[in-house]
């Protein structure tokens, strides 16, 4: 599956309303490009969805399915209405919701904040996602109002970076909530047109060469099964027999 691209549309919705909703940054759909494509919110559908209220914060994260596969959209909307929002991949969500216990374990080993002793950076602990096209940085940070987890995902093209502060006292919650949501959904980002090579294999004899290639092709629900078989006989190409399976 690739990625994310096209645009704020999809948050347009009643749940996310809020007054004077500014600062939107990320975008709604995936697209390898990262680039806004017109129409794409047209066929996506809303699997899933839970809440999270963390201190003054309300978090949504968003289980969605276009065409290229399902996703998790998390926005973050805080005390302000200001809106922030990233997207991930099923893949990378379970990738996430491990780093987020690292993470927890790590802040429950922290003593108690000292404003007088700040990191320079204010960085605690980082760690990096990539899945395709995209960069996610998770800096565990602190400074004078408290501690929180910066979620920032960046796109190797080129593009805006986006980014969701998740206060440190709400990582735990924040995992179970993905938790829930994998574990209903699983972690395969299906997609479709994803072709997938799974079997070659060539038989010779003195006369020919029979190649035989199995292609699988996913669609959620369906599993196409193509059997491609190709003679060459006297240094010419023919193909002689093509067979074609859909399993339910």
């Amino acid at each position: 599956m690739s990625d994310l691209g096209s645009g704020d549309e999809g948050i347009s919705g009643s749940k996310y309303n809020a007054s004077g909703m500014e600062g939107t940054s990320g975008r709604s759909d995936f697209d390898s490009t990262g680039k806004a494509q017109a129409g794409a919110q047209q066929g996506e559908q809303e699997l899933a969805t839970k809440m999270l209220q963390i201190q003054s914060k309300r978090f949504y994260l968003d289980v969605k399915q276009n065409r290229r596969g399902r996703f998790i959209k998390v926005a973050e909307i805080g005390a302000d209405g200001r809106r922030s929002q990233v997207y991930l991949a099923l893949s990378t969500a379970a990738e996430f919701r491990d780093h987020l216990s690292t993470f927890s374990d790590y802040y429950a080993s922290l003593g108690p904040p000292n404003p007088d002793n700040l990191p320079e950076d204010g960085k605690l602990k980082s760690e990096m996602m990539i899945k395709d096209n995209r960069r996610y940085y998770l800096d565990l940070k602190e400074n004078a109002r408290g501690r929180f987890l910066r979620v920032s995902q960046t796109i190797t093209r080129g593009g805006p970076r986006s980014q969701i502060a998740i206060p440190a006292q709400g990582m735990i919650e924040f995992r179970d909530a993905l938790t829930d949501l994998l574990e209903e959904f699983g972690t395969n980002d299906g997609g479709y047109f994803l072709g997938v090579l799974v079997s070659f294999g060539v038989l010779i004899s003195i006369k020919y060469v029979i190649l035989f290639i199995l292609f699988i092709n996913v669609i959620p629900g369906l599993l196409l099964v193509i059997v491609l078989s190709v003679c060459m006989v006297a240094s010419q190409y023919r193909v002689y027999s093509s067979l074609f399976k859909v399993f339910q």
